[in-house]
């Protein structure tokens, strides 16, 4: 028989654990030591706001703008970048010599034409996420990029996060050991998108949002990841269309991830995030995206972070500037296409799990299904 003692043994305690200090990580967006930039923008439609504003901030100059209605270029250069050209037509962006990174964010059924041609004109690109719907024609693109000799990158802006970078440069410091597990919940009013474009996406939460979270779980295991099992239903009372409640469960290699999306919660909003390791945990939690306190736990004591930044706009001066780094160190960059293909295998595979109802191996699923 048990004795009472046992139940130290048994059951989920905390114990006090010391204050550390945070270590010190890169986490904040990266920004090249010398390049100066002239940014070509091709669409500005509503997230070219942050891309834009991110650029303003960053002290990067955008050259010219395009959109399929040019008035809607001249507002956001009147806001952002008083000095850029509007173009009648993108492919003058691309014969501008002195135009060196296209920004490409354009919905990906639009997209492609315009990166292959921005890649065949000698410019290296930054991509908005999604960046395609078929692994095969990202394939094609990324081998066209290493052919032509540029960069080729996918605006995977939670990547720069600040809570999101700290945790995953902890993970890539080994400071929590070989990681055991990835834990997402995020709960929120997505509803929102009732009666807009969004609510014509039928994998709106699960590929759409969740990509990002997908990519995040990439980010921190990487090729280990084997196979995903997801779901996906409307939530009871919701006016949209597209289901609202959404969840996947990864299997990797010696570890797991799971992601659960709870899209129609109208009060009360939270979103954390969990990090464990054979050595230690880092875990960030807080009321919404923008709001996160992180605490990382190793077997030296507790360190909990002052971060500085926030998703929105740092995230898009960290992909545009750690494509610029690339360029200027002429490497592949952390968020490269062909790295981000992964990312975009998992939601593949999470969307053709959800139609079939069977785990699906991460690359069986070649393209977006619905």
């Amino acid at each position: 028989m048990n004795d009472a003692g046992d139940s130290d043994i048994y059951a989920l305690k905390a114990t006090a654990r010391p204050e550390i200090a945070a270590p010190d990580l890169p986490y904040k967006p990266p920004l090249p030591q010398h390049l100066k930039p002239r940014i070509g923008v091709i669409g500005t439609g509503g997230i070219s706001g942050a891309h834009l504003d991110a650029y303003r901030t960053a002290g990067w100059q955008v050259a010219a703008l395009w959109n399929r209605t040019p008035q809607k270029a001249a507002q956001k250069a009147a806001k952002y970048c008083r000095d850029a050209r509007i173009e009648a037509d993108w492919r003058a962006i691309l014969d501008n010599s002195e135009i060196d990174v296209v920004d490409v964010t354009l919905h990906p059924e639009h997209r492609v034409e315009i990166i292959e041609a921005a890649l065949r004109a000698g410019k290296h690109v930054l991509s908005q996420k999604p960046f395609v719907t078929d692994l095969d024609t990202g394939m094609d693109l990324v081998k066209l990029a290493q052919d032509r000799g540029v960069k080729l990158a996918v605006n995977q802006n939670a990547r720069w996060a600040p809570y999101f970078a700290y945790m995953r440069e902890a993970a890539r410091a080994g400071l929590i050991g070989q990681v055991l597990s990835v834990h997402v919940n995020v709960h929120w009013d997505h509803g929102w998108t009732a009666g807009t474009p969004f609510d014509g996406i039928e994998d709106l939460i699960l590929y759409d949002f969740g990509v990002h979270w997908f990519d995040f779980v990439n980010s921190i295991l990487g090729d280990r990841v084997e196979a995903v099992y997801a779901t996906a239903l409307r939530g009871a009372g919701q006016a949209n269309k597209a289901p609202l409640l959404a969840q996947a469960m990864v299997r990797a290699d010696g570890a797991q991830a799971s992601l659960v999306f709870d899209g129609a919660i109208a009060h009360g909003p939270r979103d954390t995030t969990f990090v464990g390791g054979t050595a230690g945990s880092v875990q960030s939690d807080g009321p919404d995206l923008g709001q996160q306190r992180v605490t990382l736990n190793t077997p030296d004591g507790v360190a909990r972070p002052a971060l500085e930044g926030a998703w929105f706009n740092d995230g898009f001066i960290g992909t545009m500037g750690e494509l610029l780094c690339a360029i200027e160190d002429d490497r592949e960059p952390l968020n490269g296409a062909a790295e981000n293909l992964r990312s975009l295998a998992m939601a593949f595979a999470a969307v053709r799990s959800r139609i079939t109802g069977k785990e699906v191996r991460v690359g069986a699923a070649r393209r977006l299904e619905s």
